[in-house]
């Protein structure tokens, strides 16, 4: 517990986050205040990522294209929910949150993409839209929603953005369907990010979570797939578990970023699992869909799970809640009264 303490107190995220609980207390206590006087909890306000307590300014897909004129390395999270997004809001050099459909493995359980639905992933959604304020979110289309014909995949890239708050879609894959998809979601107005390489969403015809791009042909197959998805009309294109050699190549041949994910450093820009590289989830599955490529920063997971267990015994020894967890007390004279209205009961 200590060591989380410590982090929470000194790291510039969570400073930011404590300027914020403390501009919701000042809030609180005005006449313009939504919430009465006396509140047990607040609610959501904006986040002072600029650390001057006012709005930065949002990052769009121009952002994105101007940073990648520059050179600028982008920096992509995927994230699913409300308090994750808040810490990718408060980091101001993350450009850019994912929701992801692997939020299916991460967080349902599942042993692939394929259960999570569109339903679903508006729910997450909206969640990341609530937390992030000033990242450009890009919410993932999940099998099944997108590859019967492209009206039902323009269909499905409006509800993300109608119904999810998104500003921009992904499709996995370059087959001709999702090509078609492709183009008539940007002829849509709706802006789309590619994938490429490894392709989760296809686990069923690739047999696997297998990296691609290993053979000359494989190779030739994830460039064409890119130079494809950006002729569609992609801002954007990830390219997942593929060597970095391939990235390179691919990167140097498009006139559009492209965001690594397991390959290399060569890409335009990185994208990692929020609960992956924090070291959030210590339990069997997880370890099983934690690809080899993610790299922990940080072992939130152990921290979690002592603080948890220093809860858990200190219920038991009814060390918890002291005094000073108990802070609601009864007026003067009022338990006087409570027990006169007791006895009056005959209780």
């Amino acid at each position: 517990m200590c060591a989380l303490l410590v982090f929470v107190v000194v790291h510039p995220v969570f400073k930011g986050l404590q300027q914020q609980r403390s501009f919701a207390s000042s809030s609180s206590s005005s006449s313009s205040s939504n919430f009465p006087e006396s509140t047990v909890y607040g609610g959501p306000i904006a986040n002072p990522v600029d650390g001057g307590g006012g709005a930065a300014p949002r990052v769009t897909v121009r952002t994105v294209a101007a940073k990648y004129k520059k050179h600028e390395k982008l920096v992509m999270m995927t994230a699913y929910d409300y308090p994750s997004a808040r810490l990718c809001d408060a980091t101001p050099d993350i450009d850019m949150v994912l929701v992801g459909d692997s939020v299916a493995m991460v967080v349902h359980g599942h042993d692939t993409t394929l259960p999570i639905t569109l339903d679903e992933m508006i729910v997450h959604s909206r969640a990341v839209v609530r937390g992030a304020k000033r990242p450009l979110i890009i919410g993932d289309l999940p099998f099944g929603s997108f590859e019967t014909t492209p009206s039902d995949a323009v269909r499905a890239a409006v509800r993300m953005l109608k119904e999810g708050n998104v500003d921009a879609v992904k499709i996995e894959g370059s087959s001709d369907a999702r090509l078609a998809a492709v183009s008539a979601i940007s002829d849509a107005g709706i802006a789309v990010m590619g994938h490429v390489g490894l392709t989760p969403q296809s686990i069923s015809a690739i047999g696997g979570f297998r990296p691609t791009g290993r053979t000359a042909e494989e190779a030739i197959s994830v460039l064409d797939g890119a130079k494809r998805l950006q002729d569609a009309g992609c801002f954007a294109v990830v390219l997942e578990c593929v060597p970095a050699s391939v990235a390179r190549a691919v990167t140097e041949r498009l006139s559009i970023p492209t965001i690594g994910i397991g390959a290399g450093v060569h890409t335009s820009g990185q994208v990692l699992v929020f609960h992956d590289l924090l070291g959030i989830a210590q339990h069997p599955h997880h370890a099983t869909v934690t690809p080899r490529f993610c790299k922990q920063y940080a072992q939130a997971g152990i921290v979690i799970a002592e603080g948890l267990a220093q809860y858990a015994s200190e219920v038991k020894q009814a060390e918890f809640p002291s005094d000073k967890y108990s802070p609601y007390k009864m007026g003067d004279g009022a338990m006087d009264e409570f027990q006169k209205l007791l006895a009056e009961r005959g209780e």
